[in-house]
């Protein structure tokens, strides 16, 4: 059975989508909770109560993808700091260089020291 949507439920879903800051749980409380101004002091003790607030939204998830995407380096979002933010993206990019180094580096036992990788596995000269 095929399930389609009509073009006004794609388009209510897709508004949806773009406006998550809506629905955030965020939206009604003082913007400089999730601003403050160190990660020590009372900073420290604002940021959880950011994070708390965070714990709580349906739309953490959105906030999150939007702040990872748009490069947003201060502040609480979805309920990470700057540098929570800041490491993710250094292991994300750090895994996705040992996974394009794995592509090219030839397999325990195969021959090739100084070759690359070609289609299908074989290894031919540089």
């Amino acid at each position: 059975m095929v399930v389609t949507q009509l073009p006004a439920q794609r388009a209510a879903l897709e508004e949806e989508r773009r406006d998550w800051w809506r629905s955030a749980a965020c939206r009604e409380m003082d913007p400089e909770l999730f601003f403050p101004v160190g990660a020590r002091g009372p900073g420290a003790g604002e940021i959880d109560r950011a994070k708390a607030v965070c714990a709580g939204c349906r739309v953490r998830r959105q906030c999150l993808q939007y702040a990872l995407a748009t490069h947003q380096v201060h502040g609480v979002w979805g309920g990470t700091t700057e540098e929570e933010r800041q490491l993710w993206m250094r292991e994300q990019r750090e895994m996705e260089q040992r996974q394009r180094r794995k592509v090219v580096r030839p397999a325990h036992g195969e021959s090739g020291g100084s070759g690359t990788r070609a289609r299908g596995g074989r290894v031919r000269s540089v």
